[in-house]
């Protein structure tokens, strides 16, 4: 199973979106945590 890293790009970045819509105060956390998420996607296949 291969992983469309833009497609879960996209979905996560309109989920964050929506999120900092409705609340703008939790924007850093979702940058880092959104950090965090792609850096590891991208990391795992390296080290599999």
């Amino acid at each position: 199973m291969t992983f469309d890293l833009s497609l879960i790009t996209a979905i996560i970045a309109i989920v964050f979106g929506i999120i900092v819509l409705v609340k703008p105060a939790v924007l850093a956390y979702l940058i880092g945590i959104y950090l965090i998420i792609i850096g590891a996607i991208y990391l795992i296949p390296r080290f599999m």
